[in-house]
């Protein structure tokens, strides 16, 4: 069985984001990046049924310029076997990214498909859905418990009300949501055979996908600063405050 996980290249979630001064984007200049940590946990995910012998070969992809080797590296120390790197200087909008699965998809002949939910850079959280539209297959979004077991996988879902469960047929899709599992750290004798493991790079023009935007950013504008609180005498002030100010009560 082969199991296909997308990662993408963000900035570190740790790491506070500043906007170019121009307010044409987030400045990515000399700033940490990561894997995704959604991604991350996906690939945490297949690394553990491999661990099951559940599975045979994870496959680790990712779509963006030359730096993503970077991650895909990582997600091999991590325990994935393979990487594959879809090559492009453009920003590959949700559905270019989608129809790029679709295509690896076909082409390795896989069963299971990991993805994070969302990435935290664009918050978009639409690759899985519409790959599950493009491939027909079904899908089990917001995942936080998946067990596989031979043809099909039982997903537990994130839902406003609690916990759905759905029995997926498979080839399937999960996204991943952050209960799922606690990724592990990647030893250094692991970082070291992530090097001699291959990693294939390809285009999106070898996969017959364009990865032309029809999106244009028209400005980005950093969160408002929030303003200092105030200390208050005794509770009949705050709740004047609440009432006149705040208006909340």
């Amino acid at each position: 069985m082969k199991v296909l996980v997308a990662v993408k290249r963000v900035v570190d979630a740790y790491v506070k984001v500043r906007v170019k001064s121009d307010n044409s984007g987030v400045e990515l200049a000399n700033a940490k990046m990561a894997i995704n940590p959604f991604c991350e946990i996906a690939v945490e995910e297949a690394v553990r049924l491999k661990e099951q012998g559940k599975v045979d070969e994870v496959i680790v992809v990712s779509v963006g310029t030359a730096a993503s080797q970077e991650q895909i590296r990582t997600a091999l120390a991590l325990g994935a076997d393979r990487g594959i790197l879809v090559e492009t200087d453009q920003e590959a909008q949700p559905l270019s990214v989608a129809k790029i699965l679709k295509a690896l998809i076909e082409k390795e002949g896989v069963d299971l498909v990991l993805l994070g939910k969302q990435s935290i850079d664009t918050d978009n959280n639409q690759v899985g859905q519409m790959l599950g539209a493009l491939t027909g297959m079904p899908q089990g979004t917001f995942a936080c418990r998946a067990d596989l077991a031979e043809s099909k996988i039982i997903v537990s879902r994130e839902v406003d009300g609690g916990e759905q469960t759905v029995e997926l047929e498979l080839p399937a899709i999960v996204t991943t949501d952050l209960r799922l599992n606690e990724p592990r750290y990647a030893s250094l004798p692991n970082i070291m055979k992530a090097k001699k493991k291959p990693i294939d790079t390809l285009s999106p023009g070898d996969l017959g996908v364009s990865v032309q935007s029809s999106i244009k950013t028209l400005s980005v504008e950093p969160p408002a600063e929030r303003t200092a609180g105030i200390k208050v005498a005794s509770v009949d002030e705050l709740i004047e405050k609440l009432k006149t100010e705040a208006k909340v009560i």
